[in-house]
């Protein structure tokens, strides 16, 4: 498996202080102070494209997610009375950017990447998958596999450790602020940080072997496991974190108003059972969209990117 030393991204992280303020990119406005882009007041900024352009957080098989997705993206058109397409995404730059750029309309972000997204794209979060109880979240899991020679995290000391991307809460920043605070490790100086690009590209090389440890998305992990991609023999443990939220899901921010509304109802009126989309996200216990905000939900990711002294720079 080739290992990524730098990972290509719309965004520079560079060091800011620890209370930095969330703020969008220029070309936004937040006047209910809602910290997510207002839709634009004038009709002429806003889009209705007759065909909308939905995106799925990067995956190792983008085939399969379209086959996933594909009775919710049908009911989306039923809903909208719009063309719906499956855009399949490699990077979370390349989502970010198409959505930048206008050419994606409706996505699920990564938990930490929501953020740049909300801030350099224009996404507005509305939904994200839960619970038939309406839990929701999933840990962020260091893990090795028998006989590393990895019997805890210290123990990572020296050796590699997998992040998937810069821009991914449990894949690079949840695992470095909690290197950092609880061990006092950092990347490039206590032991060396490789990229695989994806939590299934981690959770594989470990499988395999390609690295000694990684830092990985237990919810993504648990769907590989049910689908038996990889096996529990394969898998060691060496810290879960606190739960996080999951993938939020959204719409560009300048599509028109009566668009986003008719988007959003397609989410919460969507019926589950049967679905090949319950069938998969059942495998980490989802079976619902349930309402959220980014200001309130995704708090604690904020506070990690200020932990971890980060800013984003829009191009």
């Amino acid at each position: 498996m080739k290992k990524l030393k730098l990972l290509a991204c719309i965004s520079l992280l560079l060091p800011v202080a620890a209370n930095a303020e969330f703020k969008l990119d220029d070309r936004y406005q937040d006047k209910d102070g809602d910290l997510i882009a207002d839709i634009p007041a004038d009709a002429s900024q806003q889009v209705d494209p007759s065909t909308l352009i939905f995106a799925y957080t990067p995956v190792e098989d983008p085939a399969v997610y379209r086959e996933v997705w594909s009775e919710f993206l049908d009911h989306l058109a039923e809903t909208t009375g719009k063309k719906v397409q499956f855009f399949p995404v490699q990077s979370n730059a390349a989502q970010i950017e198409a959505m930048r750029a206008g050419r994606l309309h409706i996505a699920g972000f990564n938990t930490g990447s929501n953020p740049l997204a909300v801030a350099c794209a224009g996404l507005r979060p509305f939904t994200m998958m839960a619970a038939e109880d309406g839990s929701f979240g999933y840990e962020m899991e260091i893990i090795t596999y028998p006989d590393s020679g990895i019997e805890d995290v210290e123990d990572i000391r020296g050796k590699e450790l997998a992040f998937t991307s810069q821009t991914s809460n449990s894949g690079f920043k949840a695992p470095s602020a909690i290197l950092k605070a609880d061990y006092n490790m950092v990347a490039g100086e206590d032991f060396e940080p490789v990229f695989s690009g994806k939590h299934d590209n981690s959770i594989l090389g470990v499988a395999n072997q390609d690295y000694p440890a990684a830092a990985i998305a237990n919810s993504v992990l648990n769907r590989m496991l049910s689908r038996d991609v990889v096996s529990d023999d394969q898998i060691v443990s060496l810290y879960k974190s606190q739960t996080f939220p999951t993938t939020g899901y959204g719409i560009a921010h300048n599509l028109k108003p009566e668009l986003q509304e008719a988007i959003q109802e397609a989410f919460f009126s969507f019926e589950w059972e049967g679905t090949a989309l319950e069938e998969e996200f059942s495998k980490s216990g989802e079976a619902q969209f349930v309402p959220i905000t980014f200001q309130e939900h995704w708090e604690v990711i904020r506070k990690i990117d200020a932990a971890n002294g980060v800013a984003y720079n829009c191009q």
